[in-house]
């Protein structure tokens, strides 16, 4: 894969010649051009990692494309390429946002540290944009959960983090559509580059395209300056469009048209840039049902849906919400009193459907942690809905008889050691019981392996 993508814009042919070579050598993906004009131009229509500018070009000089470059283009990293009698305005194209200068003539292998520093900061800068946008996430930073049902949505999600195909996550709100699309990036070879995310159905329409676009300065009333597009800030790594069932007909086309070829303009933009990044698609409609009502364009539900993964739902995950509500836990509460369920509460817990699935059970244990006294979390704490519960994940006859408390404890532990292939130690652990008491009750309720 390439190290990243460079400008060179300089009018010395011979200078430029060797120079790419010896870039594309180290592993550079590399262009060139021999004034100012081309180089804007260049700069419209391709996202550079770097560009290495000459001050004294023919018509147009490097400090105007310094100016263009930051206001069109300014994640890309300027390097000025001077005279040592230009030394003077070379620290002044720094204080304008350049990165570095170098003085010809240059040691190549000084160049090619300060390339892959201005790189590094531009990797940051964009990490830096990312990160704002998820300061309120309140996300598992890893996929909990050892259900059947779980492991094998990751097991596929690993297989297809491999190709390069876009992806379609089906699943009800609040499963965690965005956890697996980051699991699927960070074992993808796209992991070293950015992970960007939007909600299609938080914003209106024309905030979409322009976040999704970007905009060209004097495009409308406010467009003071140029603002890259969020396809341009992923490019190498993995835009995640959550809610897409809510992307207006209007912009469907436009995102349509860059699926097909990887190109988009800027509102207000007559110049096709490009744009390399693996699309993940979230939705918890049915999208061939709504492409049925010509709510959804089917070319653009085809172009998605290379591969579909569908996440379960929170109450077919058995003992996970266990799982996820000890972990929620441990997080959420202060560090000197953590905070444990009783017995009692898992059994509420357990009963429960969950129709908000895991955001549903986060919130439920915040409010626990709150409202609870004491270290010991009751089923008064947490307030299950009671006519919301489900009675059949128990019922092992299959009748509509409601168990009794009894009767739940021992379905429940005989399920835990059956997930954990009857090892103690971590069944023990999963239900917050010691060794001894697991080990009563397997006698108490003659449970078998």
């Amino acid at each position: 894969m390439s190290k990243g993508k460079i400008l060179i814009a300089d009018d010395d042919e011979t200078l430029c010649y060797l120079l790419k070579e010896e870039l594309v050598n180290e592993g550079y993906d590399v262009d060139v051009v021999y004034d100012g004009k081309d180089a804007m131009q260049s700069l419209k229509k391709k996202n550079y990692d770097a560009l290495l500018l000459d001050l004294e070009m023919k018509e147009i000089p490097g400090q105007a494309v310094l100016k263009f470059a930051q206001e069109n283009c300014p994640s890309t990293q300027v390097i000025i390429l001077t005279a040592i009698s230009e030394v003077r305005t070379a620290i002044d194209c720094i204080k304008q946002g350049a990165y570095d200068f170098i003085s010809k003539p240059y040691e190549f292998g000084q160049l090619c540290v300060t390339i892959e520093r201005a790189i590094e900061h531009k990797k940051l800068l964009l990490q830096n944009k990312i990160l704002a946008s998820k300061l309120s996430s309140s996300s598992p930073s890893t996929i909990i959960g050892e259900s059947e049902s779980i492991r094998n949505v990751i097991a596929l999600a690993e297989k297809a983090a491999k190709s390069d195909s876009n992806i379609l996550l089906e699943g009800e709100t609040g499963t965690g559509k965005e956890l697996l699309a980051e699991f699927i990036h960070k074992n993808s070879n796209r992991a070293d580059k950015p992970f960007v995310a939007i909600n299609c159905a938080s914003l209106p329409d024309q905030l979409i395209e322009t976040e999704l676009f970007g905009y060209e300065k004097g495009a409308f009333t406010d467009a003071k300056t140029s603002k890259q597009g969020l396809v341009e800030i992923a490019d190498g790594g993995t835009l995640f469009l959550d809610e897409i069932g809510e992307l207006s007909l209007t912009l469907q086309p436009k995102l349509l048209r860059f699926l097909e070829n990887g190109e988009f303009r800027r509102i207000g933009g007559i110049t096709n840039l490009s744009s390399n990044v693996r699309i993940i698609g979230a939705t918890n409609k049915n999208l061939m049902e709504e492409a049925e009502k010509k709510n959804f364009r089917r070319d653009l539900l085809f172009r998605l849906n290379v591969i579909t993964l569908t996440v379960p739902p929170l109450r077919e995950r058995g003992n996970d919400i266990i799982l996820l509500a000890e972990y929620f836990l441990q997080k959420k509460s202060p560090i000197r009193s953590l905070k444990r369920l009783s017995p009692e509460a898992k059994l509420d817990l357990l009963r429960y459907n969950f129709p908000g699935n895991v955001r549903e059970l986060e919130h439920m244990i915040e409010r626990a942690i709150i409202f609870s006294e004491g270290d010991i979390i009751f089923p008064k704490d947490i307030n299950v809905p009671k006519e919301s519960f489900n009675f059949s994940y128990y019922d092992s006859q299959n009748n509509n008889s409601i168990p009794t408390l009894e009767e739940l404890e021992k379905i429940h532990i005989k399920k835990v050691l059956d997930l954990h292939n009857w090892n103690r130690e971590n069944s023990a652990k999963a239900l917050g019981i010691s060794q001894k008491t697991l080990y009563t009750k397997i006698k108490r309720y003659n449970l078998k392996s």
